[in-house]
Order: C-alpha cells, then sequence, then structure tokens
C-alpha cells in the first residue's frame, strides 16, 4: 500500500503501545505492516485523556466518504485481534484502517490500491470515540 498523501495525524499514547505490541508479533513481510508502522512513526502522540474529540483514534465509529465511488460508509476501526469480518468493522490492518488512523473530521488521505488505482476518503464524522466517551480501556 502506498500513501499518497500525508496529512498530520494523532495517535493517543494508549492505542500507540497496543499497535507496537501488536506489530511485534506480526512478521515483518506481512501486508500492511511497513505502512502502519511508517504511519505510527510520523504521527503526533497525545495522553488519552487529551486527545481531540474529532481524531480517529482505536475502536471508534466513524463516517467517511470514499471516493472516487463517491460512497458514504459507517465502521468501527478495531484490532485485527477484534475483528469479526462484520461489514460495520475495519481493521487497522487493512489499507483503509491504517489511513483513516489518526485523522480529523475533514481530513482526507489517498492511497494506491493494487491494480494503480488512487483511493481516497475523507472522514465527516465520529459518531463515538472512547477518549471523548472516557472509555480509556477499549
Amino acid at each position: 500500500m502506498e500513501i499518497t498523501t500525508r496529512p498530520a495525524i494523532t495517535v493517543s499514547e494508549r492505542d500507540l503501545e497496543r499497535l507496537e505490541t501488536m506489530l511485534a508479533g506480526l512478521p515483518g513481510d506481512q501486508p500492511g505492516v511497513e505502512a502502519l508502522r511508517e504511519e505510527l512513526d510520523r504521527a503526533q502522540i497525545a495522553q488519552p485523556e487529551a486527545m481531540p474529540p474529532n481524531v480517529v483514534t482505536m475502536n471508534s465509529r466513524i463516517r467517511f466518504v470514499l471516493e472516487p465511488a463517491d460512497r458514504e460508509v459507517e465502521m468501527t476501526l478495531v484490532y485485527p485481534r477484534d475483528f469479526t469480518g462484520r461489514p460495520d468493522q475495519l481493521s487497522v490492518a487493512a489499507p483503509a484502517g491504517i489511513a483513516v488512523l489518526g485523522l480529523a473530521v475533514g481530513q482526507h488521505i489517498e492511497w494506491c490500491v493494487p491494480g494503480g488505482q488512487t483511493v481516497r476518503a475523507r472522514i465527516i464524522d465520529i459518531p463515538y470515540q472512547p477518549e471523548r466517551a472516557g472509555d480509556y480501556m477499549l
């Protein structure tokens, strides 16, 4: 996965710790591992209690538009271990999950998928963010 735009992102310290632990247990050649590492390396880190309420964090329920299809979707960003295949779940190990982690409402990101097509996701709402709700242990 090649991300073609790189807007500023913010990740909570707790999410960073959990994601780094997850990555340490995965083979380095697994798809998405390097892309997620790169995103975490460039992220601004915030304490969970200080997390801006409009930023996508782990276990956030997010609404975004996928372009060029102009398709609006609402999904929960989950860890791979919590992914059950439900259509309303988005694994942080998937290209779209890596792309939206840390984005704020109004931001967008573009990435290339196999075959050379560019996909763009724009965050339009975060109906639920654990940090905003005080759910720090999710």
